[in-house]
């Protein structure tokens, strides 16, 4: 089970999207959540989970292309702990 820690900004930059979380993007629900953002916010924190000096996305891929679309440098994440094999 995965541990959610506190909520915080990150630099995107420093987010590494893995290739298999990358073949499910889809441009039409970026725009859609690029849109929402602008007149809401950030609604729900992406997961995120700690790799030596950078992240790797767990979950959010369309929330954090989104951010970059808008131009943002940081986004909303949880940090969670890798699954125990």
């Amino acid at each position: 089970m995965t541990e959610l820690k506190k909520d915080e900004t990150v630099k995107i930059d420093l987010i590494y999207v893995p290739t298999k979380r990358r073949k499910t993007l889809d441009p039409k629900v970026v725009d859609e959540i690029a849109e929402s953002m602008l007149e809401k916010g950030q609604l729900t924190p992406i997961l995120i989970r700690e790799d030596g000096e950078r992240y790797v996305l767990v979950e959010g891929v369309h929330r954090l292309e989104a951010c970059k679309a808008l131009g943002d440098e940081t986004i909303r994440a949880l940090k969670v702990r890798a699954r125990r094999r």
